[in-house]
């Protein structure tokens, strides 16, 4: 039969050992959680910017053939012109005049579409920026500090148990000893019904 310590130690033990295990494995779980959500808010993130770069190139693309569908036409216009009035016989400043004309307009067009790409790429350069303190925003917050094992308070709540369940058996009278040195545990009430305790030497 055990002593009242050897119970309680065992049981302390016992106890320290599978809070410190549960601990662990949360910690472990939470870890994990951690790293797929912070590597899905990192894909969003690639995602997200490359979409915007995509666009951005899209966008350039497109300005590029209007300024270039311009310049064709511009280039026609003025050679219609010139032609026009080399057949009407008129020279001079008129047609000069006409000719500048068209080329301001050109000008002032290509102008156009470039201050709106110049305006466009502003935008979407606050839009990255706004998009990389929003990703970090999200990391920071995914990835909280996580609660690692608490040996201490394990340790001092497995003494408290085995303290406890040493009380118990002590109080119970287990482990203890009759005057011959037998341990002696209780077994029950004697056949004369009031109470009396029959010792069993072991």
């Amino acid at each position: 039969m055990c002593d009242p310590v050897t119970i309680g130690v065992t049981m302390g033990i016992a106890q320290a050992g599978t809070s410190i295990i549960g601990q662990r494995q949360q910690a472990r779980a939470q870890e994990k959680v951690q790293r797929n959500a912070t590597i899905a808010e990192q894909q969003r993130y690639l995602a997200e910017v490359s979409a915007s770069r995509l666009k951005e190139r899209q966008e350039k693309i497109a300005a590029a053939q209007r300024i270039q569908e311009s310049t064709t036409k511009a280039r026609e216009a003025r050679a219609t012109a010139r032609v026009s009035a080399g057949e009407s016989g008129v020279a001079g400043l008129s047609v000069d005049s006409l000719i500048n004309e068209m080329t301001r307009k050109e000008a002032a067009y290509s102008f156009s579409v470039q201050q709106q790409m110049q305006f466009a790429n502003m935008n979407r350069q606050l839009g990255l920026e706004d998009s990389a303190m929003r990703s970090r925003m999200n990391l920071l917050s995914i990835n909280k500090p996580i609660a690692q094992p608490n040996y201490l308070g394990a340790l001092l709540s497995g003494a408290q148990t085995g303290l406890s369940a040493y009380s118990a058996a002590d109080t119970a009278g287990i482990g203890q000893q009759n005057p011959t040195g037998n341990v002696v545990t209780p077994s029950g009430t004697g056949s004369s019904g009031y109470g009396a305790e029959r010792y069993t030497n072991r």
